[in-house]
């Protein structure tokens, strides 16, 4: 059984960019290095969406930014100006081409296509089981989603952010390409918190993404029959379908990282670095990545390394209210960027606020829903 230093099991945007800034650091180059996934990483199976102020670390690869987006429900319209931030959309294949081109010059680093069936500890070590073999690590790095955890306890809320979209062309300009729909809630919302968003990438191509945050997913006809019905209220019926993407995303403020060890820690979505209350994983990734890869240069227990902050708390208000209500999503969100500063909001889901900016966001918000979910928690 071959011996490693660090394991990563699965291969996806959390490992990736964990190994990306472990190279940066020129710190791991002594150190063996194993990434185990089924999927070779050579097709696109999504599309992330981020924000950030200027210049950024992934714009060589971005399919398209936008500083302006429009912000719609049912009653009323607003394009926002995102300075000093841009809204930015990088596809998956783009994203494991350059990280996985890096990865794969540096002979310390072994990507292997095999299917990890389980690992376990024993002796200081870890052993990670594949359908091909077993090997063993001193360190473990698991992004592996498994949801049973989360679906055996009732103390935090587990919803969905589900989702099809379509990229598709038209033949003659039907888009702005500078600006993108960040959400629009002027679709029916049937119950639920559902919107649109539209990425616009060039004057004939966009990608019309109709999204849930709720528990239960939709049989898929629904989803299209959303989509169809979107683009016909924007006269757009002369179009073909280039690509479709399907996905869901777990939300939820369940604390995955009190399943941590010494030796083996989540990360990704298996790991609570999702944001719980919008489903946005990329920034997060690599904000987390390179804080993982610091404690790493510093410390040895995967038990110290996540700390709870007050934004937890306030996803779990959220997500507790929207699990009893789902169809308030709506009026909160459309509170929130009614009025408010587009780049405060921004700053306020990244956890980048002050106390007080925090209670200017969410001051805006429905209070008495707010309050109420507050009193459950606290009584």
């Amino acid at each position: 059984m071959k011996h490693y230093d660090y394991i990563f099991t699965g291969v996806g945007l959390a490992a990736l960019m964990t190994v990306n800034q472990m190279i940066k650091s020129g710190k791991f180059a002594d150190k063996s290095i194993l990434l185990l996934d089924a999927d070779s990483k050579q097709k696109n199976d999504r599309t992330w969406c981020f924000w950030e102020k200027g210049k950024g670390n992934w714009d060589k690869i971005l399919t398209q930014q936008w500083k302006q987006v429009w912000f719609r429900n049912e009653v009323f319209s607003r394009r926002l100006d995102l300075d000093p931030y841009e809204y930015k959309m990088i596809r998956g294949i783009d994203f494991y081409n350059k990280t996985l081109k890096r990865i794969m010059l540096h002979s310390n680093i072994t990507f292997r296509n095999e299917n990890v069936t389980g690992h376990s500890e024993s002796a200081g070590h870890v052993v990670v089981q594949t359908d091909s073999g077993n090997y063993s690590c001193s360190k473990l790095f698991n992004s592996i989603y498994d949801p049973t955890a989360v679906l055996k306890q009732t103390k935090y809320p587990l919803l969905q952010q589900h989702f099809i979209g379509w990229t598709i062309k038209t033949e003659t300009p039907s888009f702005d390409p500078n600006v993108a729909t960040f959400m629009d809630f002027s679709v029916p919302q049937k119950g639920n918190t559902r919107f649109m968003y539209v990425l616009p990438v060039s004057d004939t191509e966009a990608i019309f993404e109709y999204t849930l945050f709720s528990k239960d997913l939709l049989p898929e006809s629904e989803y299209e029959e959303a989509i169809v019905n979107y683009l016909s209220n924007l006269d757009v019926t002369n179009y073909k379908i280039i690509d479709k993407e399907r996905g869901r995303i777990p939300m939820t403020s369940y604390e995955f990282w009190e399943s941590n060890t010494k030796n083996v820690i989540n990360i990704g979505s298996a790991g609570g670095w999702t944001k719980a209350s919008t489903g946005f994983t990329f920034k997060n990734s690599d904000k987390l990545s390179k804080r993982l890869v610091q404690f790493l240069q510093q410390q040895n227990d995967f038990t110290d390394f996540y700390k709870k902050d007050r934004f937890w708390f306030y996803d779990l208000l959220l997500l507790d209210i929207l699990s009893k209500q789902n169809e308030k999503g709506a009026p909160i969100f459309s509170a929130m960027f009614k009025k408010s500063t587009p780049a405060l909001v921004l700053k306020f889901l990244d956890g980048e606020t002050s106390f007080w900016e925090d209670l200017k966001v969410i001051w805006q918000c429905p209070k008495g829903l707010f309050i109420k979910a507050l009193f459950f928690r606290l009584f």
